[in-house]
This record gives C-alpha cells, sequence and structure tokens, in this order.
C-alpha cells in the first residue's frame, strides 16, 4: 500500500492548513487505496485568529498540536519522517504555509521557507517521489526548489503570480477544478480556494491532484 505524506500546518484557514483542502485530500488519499501520513513542524503559530470575528488574539497554539485536530491525533513532527519509508507528499493549503511553513503572508517575493520544510521538501525531490500542493502552498514548494525551475499553478492571484517569477518558478494558469503538471521535477498543483468558491468546486482539483502524485509514484 502506499504511504503518501500530508504536511499540515496548522488548523484553520486563517492560521493553520485550510481544513476543507487537508479532509478531502486525506478523503481521496483513503479513496485511492493509498495510506496517509500526517506530519507538521513542531513550532508556534505565527499568530492565532479568531475565525468567526476574523480577528487576531494573543492566544499561543502550537502547529503540531492543532494539526493533530485534523489527523484525529496520528500526527507526527516532521523531523520524525524519514523520507525513504513514504511514496510522495501533499501540502494542503489556507493560511499555514504562508504564515508557518513560511513568511510569505509578510515578506512576499522576499519569503523564507522553515529549514526543516524545505529540507523536507528538498528530500523527496532528492528521492524522486512526486509532491503535490494546493492552493496557495505551491508558494513553499516554488521556493524550496527554486534552483530547478519549477512551474506550478496558484489560481489568478496576479500578485503572487508575479512573484512566483522572483524566485524562478512558471506559473501555469488552471480552473479550480484542474491541476498543473510539471512531469520535470513530479510536481502537481491545483488552485482550491485560491479559485473557490465553495467545498464542491474545488473537490474534484483535490482529488485529480492525488490520483495524480499517486500515478506518479514508482512501483
Amino acid at each position: 500500500m502506499k504511504k503518501i505524506g500530508v504536511l499540515l500546518s496548522g488548523c484553520g484557514n486563517m492560521d493553520g492548513s485550510e481544513i476543507h483542502e487537508s479532509v478531502l485530500s486525506l478523503l481521496f488519499i483513503d479513496k485511492a487505496g493509498a495510506t496517509a501520513v500526517c506530519m507538521a513542524p513542531e513550532m508556534t503559530q505565527t499568530e492565532t485568529v479568531n475565525h468567526p470575528k476574523g480577528e487576531t488574539t494573543g492566544e499561543k497554539r502550537q502547529v503540531l498540536a492543532e494539526a493533530g485536530r485534523i489527523a484525529r491525533g496520528k500526527i507526527r513532527p516532521i523531523t520524525d519522517v524519514n523520507v525513504e519509508n513514504l511514496d510522495a507528499l501533499i501540502i494542503p493549503g489556507g493560511a499555514g504555509p504562508i504564515k508557518n511553513l513560511s513568511n510569505y503572508a509578510e515578506k512576499g517575493a522576499d519569503l523564507e521557507v522553515r529549514h526543516d520544510v524545505t529540507m523536507l521538501i528538498r528530500a523527496f525531490y532528492t528521492a524522486g517521489k512526486p509532491i503535490g500542493a494546493i492552493c496557495i502552498a505551491p508558494v513553499v514548494l516554488a521556493k524550496a526548489l527554486n534552483a530547478h525551475s519549477p512551474t506550478v499553478t496558484i489560481g489568478d492571484d496576479a500578485t503572487t503570480i508575479e512573484n512566483l517569477k522572483t524566485f524562478g518558478a512558471s506559473h501555469e494558469a488552471q480552473p479550480v477544478d484542474g491541476i498543473c503538471i510539471d512531469e520535470a521535477n513530479k510536481l502537481v498543483t491545483t488552485p482550491a480556494y485560491m479559485c473557490g468558491p465553495g467545498i464542491a468546486d474545488i473537490a474534484p482539483g483535490i482529488e485529480k491532484l492525488v490520483n495524480q502524485v499517486i500515478a506518479m509514484t514508482k512501483g
């Protein structure tokens, strides 16, 4: 049975992993007959947001613990992950990738990706294992692999599309239910909530992404 790593970054679209995108990823991994292995960095969230009010609070939450809510407690720190035991990696979107996995929300084109996240992504890449990224998460993927001129889709956000170019990535326009396949780098991306508007709209693209990532695995 194929084992697919799922890199989470908290719990909630405003300060962590987008829950719809994360759960759909887990659902379609399971439907495809594979096993999801959830992981997250051990760190304090950059900020915590009261989602009904859309306001930041002074509360401190831990990314790993919050992501564990989505994973029903079955989650591990990314530093404990052995890439050799996994077949692929998928990164759901939400604010987590741009606030916790990286500082894109603050720095824009000058973003830095967390070192442990960069090392994880590069380990999958070096091992020739496919990587999928959803919504805004392709920014993290493209930055971590900027030396390889990746091609991704990021929806229709003009600023982000322009920022991708500054670190050597190319953008491919795709509708909400479409996927961008970078065969050379074994990358698959889909816009999801960068286009939206709802869960029924984003589901087909995420299912295509999951199935394509699994199809690109070895064996």
